[in-house]
């Protein structure tokens, strides 16, 4: 319903992340308080309101945290779009929530949402839309697809794509920090979102998981063709990553690879996590097990012959102590002779060295 062309940095936001602040429930939001560039002025959950995020969950944002949206409305700041930060388990709305919608409709603002249910088709809240505002449901498929024919491989700019050991382990933060370091260094880095959170973060993409499979591809062919538009050999497009090899439950990578081209791999792994999450009996590959995988798949069906690499190891370190990440990383570092480092802890510039260092295709 009225879905907007651009979801533009000019528009200010309120986060509903009703008991998220402190879960993964809450990753969309939380990725957007720290990589959002819309100025967020308030995160609505009940659980948390009136404390600070930096106490709440270690991101160091100056927007207040109230009990509803009727007090983030209270503070004057006059937000545009209400923005569902919340992956709530079945994909629905929680009731308290659903109020918080209703009322950001009612006050004239819009609404983001990035789970599978759609709000605009509820006619209970399509009715409370007010002129000029809109309901964006961004988990849809995109129009006029086509089915992938490795049409990407001609690009002349470097492809990166961020691969997973596990689901959730932080393929799209890797992505934004590596987007941010290269931007320090005046370099065209351009990032392709596939999910709610980096699509919500870029405000372009394409939601992967709402694509049928046959067309998946292509759909990842055709934002990455997009991303491209205009750029040259010292350009790099950053592809977020989906799921993992090692989940049962997860088919994504296929697609991200096909899609994609790439000509560089980073792999993200969380550092001490030996199992898929959820799923004791099925222990992580090691390593260097799971690189070669990758590698092979990555050089099956592409026409210009190369084979790419993971160059680096982006470590997810949140759990661990300075101490005890420091560890991890050296000793996954010995284990695959790859660069290991953790990007949103220390900063994303000896991933993009080893990147920038590195000759497509080549060992």
């Amino acid at each position: 319903m009225g879905n907007p062309a651009v979801f533009t940095a000019d528009q200010s936001l309120v986060l509903l992340l009703h008991g998220g602040t402190t879960n993964l429930s809450g990753k969309t939001g939380l990725a957007m308080l720290r990589y959002s560039r819309n100025p967020i002025v308030a995160v609505v959950d009940p659980e948390q309101a009136g404390r600070s995020l930096a106490v709440i969950c270690g991101i160091d944002h100056p927007a207040a945290v109230v009990a509803s949206l009727d007090e983030a409305l209270a503070l004057g700041m006059a937000p545009d779009v209400a923005v569902i930060g919340l992956a709530p388990s079945g994909g629905q709305l929680p009731e308290p929530m659903r109020r918080d919608v209703a009322a950001a409709l009612a006050a004239g603002l819009s609404v983001a949402n990035g789970l599978h249910s759609r709000l605009g088709d509820d006619p209970e809240l399509a009715a409370l839309v007010q002129p000029g505002r809109w309901i964006w449901d961004l988990r849809q498929e995109p129009k006029a697809l086509r089915v992938a024919a490795a049409r990407a491989a001609a690009l002349p700019c470097r492809r990166l794509l961020a691969v997973g050991s596990d689901m959730a382990v932080g393929k799209m933060s890797a992505c934004l920090e590596l987007q941010l370091e290269a931007r320090r260094r005046d370099l065209d880095a351009r990032f392709v979102g596939t999910g709610q959170a980096g699509i919500l973060i870029s405000g372009s993409g394409v939601a992967l998981d709402a694509v049928r499979v046959d067309y998946a591809a292509g759909a990842i062919e055709a934002a990455v063709l997009e991303a491209a538009t205009g750029a040259g050999p010292e350009s790099w497009i950053l592809v977020e990553g989906q799921g993992s090899l090692a989940h049962p439950g997860s088919t994504a990578t296929l697609p991200l690879l096909r899609g994609s081209q790439p000509t560089e791999l980073l792999l993200v792994h969380r550092a001490g996590q030996r199992h898929i999450k959820g799923l004791e009996q099925l222990p992580i590959p090691p390593l260097p097990e799971l690189i070669s995988a990758v590698e092979a798949l990555a050089a099956l069906a592409r026409p210009d012959g190369l084979r790419p690499r993971v160059r680096a190891i982006a470590l997810n370190t949140a759990l661990l102590t300075v101490a005890a990440a420091e560890q991890a990383r050296g000793e996954i570092a010995a284990a695959t002779g790859l660069v290991c480092h953790d990007p949103v802890r220390d900063g994303a510039a000896p991933l993009l060295e080893a990147l920038l260092a590195a000759e497509p295709g080549l060992p």
